[in-house]
């Protein structure tokens, strides 16, 4: 069984690609997600993993540049933070507890948490950037058939909007991508 570390170099390695692709004069283009440009997705990973992982470990990792001066290598700093954090040894033994979000071994809270959010988010930021959409297949059948038994709690967190309806036949990242509210 492949680690969380090695899936999340491989997921937050797609999400880096994206992000270092970006043109200089698409950081404003509108996002699938509403109200956001693509400049916003990136802004969001960014910002909001590093206080739950404080918040439930109190583990620091390092600050970066902020989005708005450069996407890019804020995104960098806060995924190797991460990754660091997931090729420590002494990770296999620590524990991530929060109110909110439960009580986990720390790996397994970074892959519930942090993996699906940066997955789903690489198409966000590829759609809105004209760039390759292609999502990690393995990570997307996980995700997905993970998702399914938990879409009423997942809709009423808030998180997601309603599902887009595809056909029957339509690839897992397509079904996916509708399934958590976005226009395929």
């Amino acid at each position: 069984m492949t680690s969380v570390a090695d899936r999340f170099r491989k997921v937050a390695g797609r999400f880096t690609e994206t992000v270092g692709a970006v043109p200089d004069d698409a950081w404003e283009r509108p996002a699938p997600c509403a109200g956001w440009v693509a400049r916003d997705v990136v802004r969001h990973v960014v910002e909001w993993m590093p206080d739950v992982l404080r918040d439930g470990t109190g583990i620091e990792l390092p600050h970066g540049p902020s989005v708005d001066e450069d996407p890019a290598a804020a995104w960098r700093v806060m995924r190797d933070g991460i990754q660091a954090v997931l090729d420590d040894p002494a990770t296999a033994t620590r524990t991530f507890s929060h109110p909110r979000a439960g009580t986990h071994p720390l790996d397994q809270a970074i892959a519930m948490f942090f993996l699906g959010d940066i997955l789903v988010h690489t198409w966000d930021l590829a759609r809105a950037t004209g760039l390759d959409e292609t999502l990690d297949a393995d990570e997307v059948a996980g995700m997905y058939a993970g998702m399914l038994p938990i879409d009423e709690m997942l809709r009423a967190s808030g998180q997601y909007g309603a599902r887009v309806e595809v056909p029957d036949q339509a690839d897992l990242q397509t079904k996916l991508i509708a399934f958590t509210g976005r226009q395929p």
